[in-house]
C-alpha cells in the first residue's frame, strides 16, 4: 500500500511536533509545509507553500497554525475534498466550532481533533479499568495541573489574547477531554479563575468543579504561573525533546471499590469490602507504552482510507470548549454555569 502524503499547516511548536513524528510513523510521509510566513528554502526537506490552494499531490492535512485560522483553513480543506487532522482548541468560540461541525457534515469529509491523549496507551488501559468496572462507581476524581511557564512563552501574541490564549484553553482542554472520556458529559460547573498574578488579559490559576450528568464530581486545579510537577505534559514523558517526565502523579480518581492515579496506573484496593480503617495496596496496571503522537497519525492513516471513523469527532472538540466556556463564564460570574450542549 502507498504510503499518505501529508501537508502540515502552520510550522509552529506543535506542526514541527506533527512534521518529526511523519518521519518516524509508518505508512506516512510529509509532502509539503504550508506557513506563509516560512522562507521558500526553510529545512523540511519538502516544498513550502503560501496556501493550501497550492499544494498537490497531497492526501490528507494537519492544521496546526493559530487557533484563530482554524475555522477558514477547515473549510478550504473541506473544500478541497482534504481529510483532516485539526488541533485543539479547533476553534477560537463556540459559534466558530458549530459552523466548522455544519462545514464537515455538508462536505461528508472526515476531521479528527488532536487529542493527542486518547491515543497514548496509559489512558487507554485506564479507561478499561473504568469502563470494566474495576473501580467500581466512579464518585470523584482531582485532576492538577502545575506548569511554570517563562515570561518569553508569552512573547506570542495569541497567547496574550483571550480569545486563543491562556493555560484554560491551551493546557486544562485537554483535562476536559479525558474527564468526558472516562465519565461522559457535564452537566455543571463552578470555577474560580484569575489573572491577579501576571495581571495579563490572559488567566494564570483557575479551580473548577465539574458535576457529570452520570453522577459524580471532579475538582480541576491549574496554574501556568506556580511551580510544581503535578502536571500531565510533566508526568507522563508524552514529549521528552520539550518536557521532562517527573516520577510525579496528576491525575487521581476514587471509585466506590478502588482508586487509580495516573499516569503511573497505581490501582488501589482494600483488601475486602471498602473499609477506612483498612489498609490498602496499590497494583501497577500493565499496559505497552507507546508513542501517542505516532499512534495518534496512524488512527488519521485509517481515517484517511476510510477504514476508520475519527476516534475524536469535531462534536468532541467543540464540546471540549464548551465546558472550557463554562469554566471562563462561571468565573467571571461567580455563578454556576451549564456548558452548552454540542451535537
Amino acid at each position: 500500500m502507498a504510503d499518505l502524503t501529508i501537508a502540515v499547516v502552520g510550522a509552529g511548536i506543535i506542526g514541527r511536533t506533527h512534521i518529526e513524528t511523519l518521519a518516524r510513523t509508518e505508512g506516512m510521509t510529509l509532502g509539503a509545509v504550508v506557513d506563509p510566513g516560512l522562507p521558500g528554502d526553510a529545512a523540511f526537506g519538502v516544498p513550502i507553500r503560501a496556501a493550501l490552494s497550492d499544494l498537490r499531490g497531497i492526501d490528507a492535512v494537519v492544521i496546526a497554525a493559530p487557533n484563530d485560522l482554524h475555522r477558514p483553513l477547515l473549510e478550504e480543506a473541506m473544500s478541497l475534498g482534504l481529510p483532516v487532522l485539526l488541533e485543539k482548541p479547533v476553534a477560537n468560540d463556540l459559534g466558530d466550532g458549530r459552523a466548522m461541525i455544519a462545514a464537515a457534515q455538508a462536505a461528508g469529509v472526515p476531521v479528527l481533533v488532536g487529542h493527542h491523549r486518547r491515543h497514548n496507551a496509559i489512558i487507554a488501559r485506564a479507561r478499561q479499568a473504568i469502563a470494566g468496572g474495576e473501580l467500581g462507581e466512579l464518585v470523584t476524581a482531582t485532576v492538577i495541573s502545575t506548569l511554570t511557564k517563562p515570561d518569553a512563552y508569552f512573547d506570542v501574541a495569541w497567547r496574550r489574547d483571550p480569545r486563543s490564549g491562556g493555560p484554560l484553553s491551551i493546557n486544562l482542554i485537554h483535562e476536559v477531554d479525558l474527564l468526558r472520556h472516562f465519565w461522559g458529559e457535564v452537566a455543571e460547573v463552578r470555577a474560580l479563575v484569575s489573572n491577579a498574578g501576571r495581571g495579563a488579559p490572559v488567566e494564570d490559576a483557575a479551580g473548577a468543579i465539574l458535576s457529570f450528568a452520570g453522577g459524580g464530581l471532579a475538582t480541576l486545579t491549574l496554574t501556568d504561573r506556580g511551580a510544581g510537577p503535578w502536571a500531565w505534559d510533566v508526568t507522563a514523558g508524552e514529549n521528552l525533546a520539550r518536557f521532562p517526565a517527573h516520577p510525579a502523579e496528576a491525575h487521581f480518581y476514587s471509585g466506590t471499590k478502588a482508586a487509580l492515579s495516573l499516569p503511573g496506573l497505581a490501582l488501589w484496593r482494600h483488601p475486602g469490602t471498602p473499609d477506612w480503617t483498612q489498609p490498602m495496596t496499590a497494583q501497577t496496571l500493565a499496559y505497552t507504552p507507546n508513542d501517542p503522537y505516532v499512534a495518534q497519525l496512524a488512527h488519521f492513516g485509517a481515517v484517511v482510507r476510510g477504514e476508520a471513523d475519527p476516534a475524536i469527532t469535531l462534536a468532541d472538540g467543540v464540546a471540549n470548549m464548551a465546558v472550557i466556556d463554562a469554566i471562563k463564564r462561571s468565573g467571571a460570574s461567580g455563578a454556576p454555569v451549564q456548558p452548552e450542549r454540542v451535537t
